[in-house]
């Protein structure tokens, strides 16, 4: 195309451009009398230049302020010598707090024909894909805003569909699959948590560390499945007596469970565990390996304030030691440490929590 063509083609497209979005009138000057086109939000071909006029008066009614075209590509058509074309890409940015109509690229085609030496616009079509206008107006604003509403609560019901998947995903996270109960990862987190609080209230934390005894015995006897089932039970049952503020009642691992207390010193700890073994007790779920011929547990009971110097392993390894009095007291009982030292460091275990360790396989902590 000869630079001269191309300048003119420009220039015609360059001055529709500005009339349009500045919403001057002297545009409708432009429209040949031979005319054809269609609106960007109509179905409708329209030929009569008098429709268009009034069509292009409604579109600046609606919207009187200049409106900005930010253009995105643009084509430039040397058709004959009285005739040439332009076909652009660009994106509507109206005057108006909501931004629909900026997100969607629109396309125009317009053609300019010369009629008696002047250039006059014989075709106009602008395609906008937002859906049919209505009646009275232009742009599609009641349809979008429709359509934004639409959009803005799907946004909403997905939003609340991924936090109740997020909640459930926390929660699988944090419970154990077989009883329903807090597992390990939960419990150490808690733990984590009322020890730092105790610390600053300067109040006592208290923990019962459960073993179901001859647990091993009872799945050889009864099978895994009743295992499973006896183990359900017992969640259920101690899940009852977790009812304080921060109380926690976890899964520990196998057929441990733990039982966490805050605000509670060693003598409510130990009446509280004396009451979780009156609970099992009264499950009487069989147990043919046992001297009362159904399910006991041993419970080791430790409570400790926290300070700076110790760390909730301290309390951990406390109840360990107390649990495994309790298996070596001959089960079926309850067992409280309260001879170790608060100090954290390892080394200083006084000589009985070192010969336990010795002597049995217990966690003391590593």
């Amino acid at each position: 195309m000869k630079p001269d063509r191309q300048q003119l083609i420009r220039s015609l497209f360059d001055d529709y451009i500005e009339m349009y979005a500045s919403r001057d009138l002297r545009l409708i000057d432009r429209f040949s009398e031979n005319f054809s086109g269609y609106a960007g939000s109509s179905d409708v071909l329209v030929t009569d230049r008098d429709e268009w006029i009034r069509i292009t008066r409604q579109d600046f009614t609606q919207v009187p302020e200049r409106i900005h075209i930010e253009m995105r590509d643009l084509s430039l058509q040397d058709l004959s010598e009285d005739i040439v074309a332009v076909t652009a890409f660009f994106r509507i940015h109206l005057p108006v707090p909501e931004h629909i109509l900026s997100r969607e690229t629109a396309r125009l085609v317009l053609i300019f024909r010369r009629e008696q030496g002047e250039w006059m616009i014989a075709h106009s079509g602008i395609s906008i894909p937002f859906g049919i206008a209505r009646e009275g107006e232009i742009y599609p604003m009641q349809s979008l805003h429709e359509r934004n509403r639409e959009l803005e609560a799907l946004i909403v019901e997905r939003t609340r569909e991924l936090e109740e998947a997020n909640v459930r995903l926390e929660e699988q996270s944090n419970t154990d699959g077989l009883t329903g109960i807090a597992n390990r990862r939960s419990f150490d987190r808690v733990l984590s948590r009322e020890w730092g609080r105790g610390q600053r209230a300067g109040t006592p934390l208290a923990l019962i560390m459960l073993d179901v005894d001859h647990f091993k015995h009872y799945n050889d006897y009864y099978g895994h499945l009743a295992g499973d089932a006896c183990l359900q039970s017992l969640s259920r049952a101690l899940a009852q007596t977790g009812r304080r503020a921060g109380e926690m009642v976890a899964r520990y691992g196998g057929e441990e469970f733990v039982i966490l207390l805050p605000n509670m010193d060693i003598e409510e700890a130990l009446e509280a565990a004396h009451h979780i073994q009156q609970i099992i007790w009264s499950l009487a779920l069989p147990h043919a390996d046992t001297a009362p011929g159904i399910v006991t547990a041993s419970l080791g009971v430790a409570s400790l304030r926290p300070v700076r110097q110790c760390s909730a392993e301290n309390l951990l390894r406390r109840a360990d030691v107390a649990l495994y009095r309790a298996k070596q007291s001959g089960r079926n009982c309850v067992q409280a440490v309260t001879d170790l030292p608060d100090a954290a460091e390892r080394d200083e275990l006084p000589e009985i929590a070192r010969n336990l360790a010795a002597g049995f396989n217990v966690r003391l902590g590593a």
